[in-house]
């Protein structure tokens, strides 16, 4: 079966030999995804200054409260937004993928209201939030990339909020890795079934709503029925139509064919 993985590191990998323009390619390739950018745009978007940075798991590269002063771009690696409570508890409120934007809504909002921290190893470009506001200024149909960018991101929110509060403990973590799955497709060099999700029953618990005994029990339940596997501390999916009709998987709300109605 590992033959068969097609990894998210490998793919990241392979774009950027690839990348044409430059550690910004990702980027660019994310707001394609749903957005019509010319070939100006896109360069004036490569051009933008930028600083590249490694971060560990666990650092935090905002946190809430903070006035932020750059906008990172994930190069490689998966990051997450949180929320935390008074009484210390967590809850995961997105996950982040290669090419995304950490934090598009500082342009417009002046405090973050929530902190970012790395899933995994991450690389990150980051570019001066001054840069990007400016370009958004001069280049409409980037400010409109970046507006649908913010608007895609809430319409994932309402389908978390969804999850968690209507779908019952399975079908929660099978829409999750559906999701995942095409979100993933969105910037991938290559598109596969097989692909490793780097969460820790922990960090799932957080995420859907459920504790790490209830998530053991879900994962172990959709291991016997095949549909993921797994390897390491992290779970592969092995079989996505089926985690698709667990869930009743639709992806209208990752408005993924909104360029065609530009």
């Amino acid at each position: 079966m590992s033959s068969d993985v097609t990894r998210l590191s490998q793919w990241m990998d392979h774009h950027r030999t690839r990348m044409e323009l430059g550690p910004l390619s990702i980027l660019i390739r994310k707001l394609l995804s749903h957005s019509l950018l010319s070939t100006d745009d896109q360069q004036a978007i490569a051009a933008l200054p930028h600083k590249l940075r490694r971060l560990q798991p666990g650092e935090s590269i905002l946190r809430e409260g903070d006035q932020a002063e750059i906008c990172p771009v994930l190069l490689s690696g998966f990051a997450y937004r949180q929320k935390v409570a008074s009484d210390g508890g967590r809850q995961i409120v997105a996950l982040k993928l290669p090419g995304d934007a950490l934090d598009l809504q500082s342009l417009y909002l002046e405090k973050a209201d929530h902190d970012i921290r790395m899933l995994t190893t991450a690389e990150m470009a980051l570019v001066p939030l001054a840069a990007m506001e400016q370009l958004t200024i001069k280049r409409p149909a980037v400010a409109r990339a970046v507006l649908i960018d913010i608007l895609v991101e809430a319409s994932i929110g309402r389908e978390w909020l969804l999850n968690i509060g209507r779908r019952n403990a399975l079908a929660r973590l099978a829409h999750l890795l559906c999701e995942l799955h095409d979100r993933v497709s969105d910037i991938a060099s290559e598109a596969s079934e097989y692909f490793e999700i780097p969460l820790t029953q922990e960090q799932l618990a957080d995420l859907l709503g459920l504790t790490p005994v209830h998530i053991n029990r879900m994962v172990r339940q959709l291991e016997k029925m095949g549909a993921i596997g797994r390897p390491s501390r992290s779970l592969t999916i092995l079989n996505l139509s089926e985690l698709a009709k667990i869930s009743k998987f639709s992806s209208a709300y990752l408005h993924r064919n909104n360029v065609s109605g530009v």
